[in-house]
C-alpha cells in the first residue's frame, strides 16, 4: 500500500520547497449562476479569474464558490450554448455574494459551436482522464435513425470503445460494460440500455450534462473498477413554461418544464416512445390468413424522467428526480408464445442544505431497480423466468472550502441490496407438472471517503483521496482501502502536466451469456466463493494549448492492473442454477494504451480529433491452457474525426468518421468427424486453437447531418437530415460457416466462412421544436 501514496508525498515536498507557495489570506466570492429570462440555474458553469487561473464549477443549483485574493479581478462564466459573460470585482478584505446571468447564445444552431466552453479551465484542472458532454453537442452530431444518444457521443471519444454496430455499452480502457458505474443524479442504473443495446436510456432533452471519468477517479466514486458516468437531469424553468420534442422515423418524445411556484419550484417532465409495433401489428393483420405467414415479432420501448426542485430557503432546497423505463419484445403463435420485457426504476431525493457559503452539505436517499421477465408458452406448457436486483441506499457528502487553497470533500454512503437470480416457474395446464427453482441473496455495501482539491500555488494543484469500502453478504464481509490521488503541473502558461492513481474495487458482478442475444444479465454479489474485483490504475499525460486557446492538444498514457476478474466454464449453466458460482472461473487482467486528442472549439469548423492504441488481456487458469488471450474487444487502433461547420445562420453541416481494428474472436482451425456403429450419422466436431486469436476486418463509417433552422414565430424549430454509414460499408457483426455440399449426393464437401454485417446506409429525417 506505499506506492500510491509516493505521488502524494512527492506533491508535498515540491509544496515545501516552493518558494512561492500562498501565504497570504484570501476571502470567499460565491453565489449564483443563472440564465437570463428563465433564471434556471446553470449546472456545471465554469466560473473562473483567467489572471490568476482559478476557477470553479457550479453544482446542481448554479452555486460556485471562490477563493480570491485582495484586490481587483474579472470574474468569467462560461457554458457550452451560451454566451461567454464577465464580471469586474474588487474583493476589498471581506467576503462577497456575487449572482451571474448568462445569456443564451442568440442563434440555436450556434449551441453546437464550442466556443463558450473554456479549454484553458480544463487545462488548469487538476483532475485528468475526464471527458465533459453536454446536450447542445451530442443533439447535432448524426445519428443512427436520427435518434440522439448520449452514450454514443461519448463512444467518439478516445480510451471509450463499443462493443460493435449500434451497441450502446461502453468499454473504458480495457474494461468490460459492467464494469461501469452509471449513475442518473446519484442513482444507479443497472442497464443503460434500449433496443437490444442500440440506444441508452437518457433522453437528451432531459439531461443537462453528463461527465465520464476513465481514471483518476474522485473518492466519493466507488463500486466499479473502469468508469464513473455521471448523468445529471435538467432542473427544469423557474420563469414560465417551455416544450420541446421531436418527430422521427421511429421514436417521438416530448419535454414540458416550468414554474411550480414562481423563484420557488420548477419541474420537468420527459417522455419517449418507439413506434416500431404500430407498423408491424398492422402488417401482421394484413398477412394474416396467407400460407406462408409468419407473424412479425412485437417491439417497443418507453421512458420516462422527470425533476421537481423546491426552494425551502436561502438555505436550503429538495430535488427529487425519477426515471421508469421499459422494452417490451413477443411474439404470437398458434402453437408458440413468447414475451420478454425489461427495465429500470430508478428515483433519488436529495436535500441540499448550506450552512455557509464555504460550507455545504447533500444528503440523498435513492432507489434502484433493475428486472426481467420471460414468459413461454408451448403447447400446453408455460414457463416464467425472471431476475432482479434492487437497492436503497443513502449518502452524505459534504464540502468545504478552507483557506489557502484547500478544499475538502468527505462523506459515508450506505446501501442495502437485494438479488432475485433465475427465478423460474414451469408449469402445465392441467397443474400436473410444476417445478420451481431460484435463488435470493441479500448483501450491504457502505464507504467512508475524504479528499481534498489542494491549490499549492499558480502552477501547482492537487487532488488526493482515500476511500474505506465493505461489502457483506451470506457471512462473509469483505473491506478495502482505496487511495485516490491526481495532480496537474503548469510548465508554461499554455502547458500541463498531470498524473493519477486510482484503486477501485468492484463488489457485485455481472453475469451475461454470451450467447444469448436478449439482455437477460444477472447481478451477482461477492461472497465465500466469488471475491470482489480490484483494479489499479496509473495514468500520466500532457496537455497544450495554442492558436489562442482554440485548440488543445492531449496525449495520455495509462496502465491498468486488473485483479480477480470473472468468466465462465465451457458450458456453464448460467440461469436456473441455485450454485452459481460454481460455473465461475477467476483470474487476471491488464490493459494498457496510448490516447491522443486534440479538440477545437472557435470559428466557423469546431470538433476533435481522438486516437487510441491499446492492449487489453485476460488470463485464466482453465481457459487457453492458462495463456494469456485478448479481450473480444481488444482493438489496436482507434480513431474518430467530429467535425461541426457552420455554413450559415440557419444551416450547420456535421459528420463523424470512425475507424478501428476488427474484434478478437475464435474460429475453428479444424475439423474432425465421426460415425455411429453403423458408420452411419456422421458428427462433425470442431476444433479450436488458442481463445481470440483471429480478428473481423476493420470496421469504419461515416455519419453525416445537415441541421436547418426553420423561421416560427411560436419559437424554435429544426429539420435534422442524417445518413449514417454514408458509403454503406458492410461492417462485420459475426461470422458463421456454412457447409459446402456435393449437389448430386448431398455430401458435406467443407465449410465456408460466411460475414453477416448489420447495417447498410441509413438515411433519416427528424423535425425538433422547442417553445
Amino acid at each position: 500500500m506505499r506506492l500510491p501514496f509516493l505521488p502524494v508525498c512527492l506533491f508535498l515536498l515540491l509544496f515545501l520547497l516552493s518558494p512561492d507557495a500562498r501565504a497570504q489570506g484570501s476571502f470567499t466570492v460565491s453565489g449564483y449562476v443563472r440564465v437570463s429570462g428563465s433564471n434556471e440555474a446553470l449546472i456545471g458553469a465554469t466560473v473562473s479569474v483567467p489572471e490568476l487561473r482559478i476557477g470553479a464549477t457550479s453544482d446542481e443549483r448554479g452555486f460556485y464558490t471562490l477563493q480570491l485574493p485582495d484586490g481587483s479581478h474579472t470574474l468569467q462564466v462560461t457554458y457550452i450554448g451560451y454566451e461567454p459573460t464577465t464580471r469586474p470585482i474588487l474583493v476589498d478584505g471581506q467576503n462577497h455574494t456575487v449572482n451571474l446571468l448568462v445569456a443564451p447564445a442568440s442563434s440555436k444552431l450556434r449551441e453546437v459551436i464550442v466556443e463558450a466552453n473554456s479549454l484553458r479551465q480544463k487545462l488548469n484542472n487538476n483532475l485528468m482522464s475526464v471527458e465533459t458532454l453536454t446536450t447542445q453537442e451530442a443533439k447535432l452530431l448524426p445519428a443512427i435513425f436520427g435518434e440522439v444518444d448520449l452514450i454514443k457521443t461519448l463512444q467518439l471519444k478516445p480510451g471509450v470503445q463499443s462493443g460493435g454496430e449500434g451497441s450502446s455499452g461502453l468499454y473504458v480502457r480495457g474494461g468490460g460494460p459492467d464494469q461501469n458505474l452509471v449513475l442518473l443524479d446519484d442513482a444507479v442504473v443497472y442497464n443503460a440500455s434500449h433496443l437490444f443495446g442500440f440506444f441508452s436510456v437518457f433522453n437528451p432533452d432531459a439531461v443537462e450534462s453528463v461527465e465520464l471519468y476513465k481514471g483518476g477517479f474522485p473518492a466519493q466514486f466507488g463500486g466499479r473498477l473502469s468508469s464513473v458516468v455521471d448523468v445529471k437531469l435538467n432542473n427544469g424553468n423557474n420563469e414560465r413554461i417551455r416544450a420541446s420534442g421531436g418527430l422521427g422515423l421511429i421514436a417521438s418524445r416530448l419535454t414540458v418544464d416550468g414554474p411550480l411556484i414562481k423563484d420557488k419550484a420548477s419541474f420537468i417532465v420527459s417522455g419517449r416512445r418507439t413506434y416500431f409495433d404500430i407498423f408491424t401489428r398492422q402488417i401482421n393483420r394484413i398477412q394474416e390468413g396467407k400460407e406462408d405467414f409468419s407473424p412479425i415479432p412485437d417491439y417497443y420501448f418507453y421512458d420516462l424522467n422527470g425533476k421537481v426542485n423546491y426552494k425551502l430557503g436561502e438555505k436550503d432546497e429538495l430535488f427529487l428526480s425519477g426515471y421508469f423505463g421499459r422494452d417490451f419484445f413477443g411474439f404470437n403463435d398458434e402453437d408458440f408464445q413468447f414475451r420478454f420485457d425489461w427495465g429500470n426504476k430508478v428515483g433519488a431525493l436529495r436535500w441540499q442544505h448550506r450552512f455557509n457559503p464555504r460550507f455545504q452539505v447533500n444528503t440523498t436517499f435513492t432507489g434502484s431497480s433493475y428486472q426481467y421477465n420471460i414468459n413461454n408458452k408451448i403447447d400446453v406448457f408455460s414457463f416464467n423466468l425472471s431476475s432482479d436486483i434492487r437497492d436503497l441506499g443513502l449518502k452524505t457528502d459534504f464540502n468545504l472550502v478552507l483557506d489557502k487553497g484547500h478544499t475538502l470533500a468527505f462523506g459515508a454512503m450506505a446501501t442495502r441490496h437485494a438479488f432475485t437470480i433465475g427465478r423460474l416457474n414451469f408449469d402445465s395446464d392441467d397443474n400436473r407438472l410444476a417445478f420451481k427453482a431460484g435463488s435470493d441473496y441479500d448483501a450491504t455495501e457502505a464507504a467512508v471517503y475524504v479528499s481534498d482539491d489542494f491549490q499549492i500555488n499558480s502552477r501547482f494543484s492537487l487532488n488526493y483521496g482515500l476511500r474505506l469500502s465493505a461489502f457483506g453478504s451470506g457471512g462473509k464481509t469483505y473491506t478495502a482501502l482505496e487511495p485516490r490521488a491526481s495532480g496537474k503541473y503548469n510548465l508554461t502558461v499554455n502547458t500541463a502536466l498531470k498524473g493519477s492513481y486510482a484503486s477501485m474495487m468492484q463488489y457485485i458482478h455481472l453475469v451475461a451469456n454470451s450467447g444469448a442475444s436478449l439482455p437477460t444479465d444477472i447481478w451477482y454479489p461477492s461472497n465465500d466463493y466469488v471475491k470482489p474485483q480490484r483494479s489499479q490504475q496509473v495514468a500520466a499525460g500532457i496537455s497544450h494549448l495554442f492558436a489562442d486557446g482554440r485548440y488543445m492538444v492531449t496525449n495520455e498514457l495509462y496502465y491498468k492492473w486488473m485483479h480477480r476478474q470473472i468468466d465462465f466454464r465451457d458450458g456453464a449453466n448460467l440461469f436456473v442454477n441455485d450454485k452459481l458460482e460454481e460455473e465461475f472461473l477467476f483470474g487476471k487482467g491488464e490493459s494498457y494504451g496510448n490516447e491522443v486528442y486534440l479538440e477545437k472549439i472557435k470559428g466557423r469548423t469546431t470538433g476533435w480529433i481522438g486516437y487510441t492504441l491499446s492492449w487489453t488481456y485476460r488470463q485464466f487458469d482453465g481457459i487457453n491452457e492458462g495463456r494469456r488471450f485478448p479481450t473480444r474487444y481488444d482493438r489496436r487502433h482507434d480513431l474518430s474525426v467530429v467535425l461541426l461547420h457552420k455554413l450559415s445562420k440557419r444551416i450547420h453541416l456535421t459528420g463523424a468518421f470512425v475507424y478501428s481494428s476488427g474484434n478478437a474472436y475464435s474460429l475453428p482451425v479444424a475439423r474432425f468427424a465421426f460415425q455411429d456403429v453403423e458408420g452411419k450419422n456422421a458428427t462433425v466436431v470442431p476444433v479450436y486453437n488458442d481463445r481470440n486469436s483471429f480478428r473481423l476486418d476493420a470496421f469504419h463509417r461515416l455519419d453525416l447531418g445537415l441541421v436547418l433552422k426553420l423561421n416560427s414565430k411560436f419559437g424554435e424549430s429544426d429539420l435534422m437530415f442524417n445518413a449514417y454509414n454514408t458509403y454503406n460499408r458492410r461492417n462485420p457483426y459475426f461470422v458463421y460457416f456454412e457447409q459446402v455440399k456435393d449437389k448430386e449426393s448431398d455430401e458435406t464437401l467443407g465449410f465456408r466462412a460466411k460475414q453477416v454485417s448489420l447495417f447498410p446506409v441509413i438515411p433519416s429525417v427528424t423535425y425538433n421544436f422547442k417553445f
